[in-house]
């Protein structure tokens, strides 16, 4: 999914696992110019969390810009992850990567975001001093199909060196005939993008609703304007989270859209239990599917 832009910035990665000494030597690098780092899984960010909230995002505010501690971080996770796994490896818990103050975090849902939106985070590292994460959905990785075996229709050509993604731009999936998608419109970031681009397929067959998927793509800061435009038009609204039902990406969404004026609108939230992530199958039944998204569009059908 990320081609060759970590090699490309011509420099050795450090990998920031459980041990907070390596985030402590990855600040001393970083206040040396040197931006990428990587923590392998999620899970491994909350062991490294008091390094980088404490001490690399919060050095530019206390010090009254007078230090920067520009920072990109990879970490690998999220969900979907088959034949492979476990709490570590499949972990979804983002809250805690939504509670630094300053911190940016992006999570592509596929491999040309992936590419324009690095190039973003190292901006903004390089220039403003920034603390960056690029949440990389695992699972995704190697995806290639997106509605049948052999489609490619998740497969992406590789972005020209001068394009990036604007922070805070998402990205809107019309409706196959190019309608607005007014009927449903469905919010979601990562794996849940390819998810509902499926559902709704089968949610247009079931109830004839055309339907828009909304990829957040920016999941901190939310571009909380952009959510509430998007909703604005929406007769019905789904919100795709895979992480954690408490103090996930999903509340945030529709704080938004309530705050906006459309919290009237009939809506649904499809979201992750509060649970760590048990090993092999029994994973996907702690996260939302594509069938639990076909159902809360049955369930706004009846409302």
């Amino acid at each position: 999914m990320l081609p060759q832009e970590s090699t490309l910035l011509g420099r050795q990665v450090p990998q920031l696992d459980y041990r907070g000494v390596i985030v402590q030597n990855a600040d001393a690098i970083d206040r040396q110019r040197s931006l990428p780092h990587e923590i392998q899984y999620l899970a491994y960010f909350h062991n490294a969390c008091d390094q980088i909230r404490g001490e690399a995002a919060s050095l530019q505010f206390f010090s009254n810009d007078q230090y920067r501690n520009p920072m990109v971080v990879r970490i690998a996770g999220l969900g979907y992850q088959r034949g492979f796994g476990g709490h570590f490896h499949n972990d979804n818990s983002i809250t805690a990567l939504r509670d630094i103050p300053g911190l940016v975090v992006g999570c592509p849902s596929r491999g040309d975001d992936a590419a324009t939106m690095l190039r973003t985070l190292t901006a903004l590292a390089k220039v403003d001093g920034r603390v960056c994460a690029l949440l990389e959905p695992i699972a995704l990785y190697m995806a290639k199909d997106l509605h049948e075996p052999g489609d490619g229709a998740w497969l992406t050509s590789y972005p020209a060196p001068g394009e990036a993604m604007p922070l805070g731009e998402g990205r809107v999936y019309l409706p196959d005939d190019g309608s607005s998608g007014d009927d449903l419109v469905v919010f979601t970031y990562g794996n849940g993008v390819p998810m509902s681009l499926r559902a709704v397929r089968e949610i247009e067959r079931r109830h004839g609703w055309k339907a828009r998927v909304v990829d957040l793509r920016w999941l901190v800061p939310l571009n909380d304007a952009w959510i509430v435009e998007q909703a604005r038009s929406a007769r019905r609204i789904i919100v795709v989270d895979e992480g954690r039902r408490s103090a996930g990406v999903g509340e945030g969404v529709l704080t938004a859209i309530a705050e906006g004026g459309y919290g009237a609108r009939p809506f649904q939230r499809v979201v992750g239990v509060d649970t760590y992530t048990p090993l092999a199958g029994a994973a996907f039944l702690v996260i939302p599917g594509e069938d639990d998204i076909v159902a809360a569009a049955d369930r706004l059908a009846t409302t």
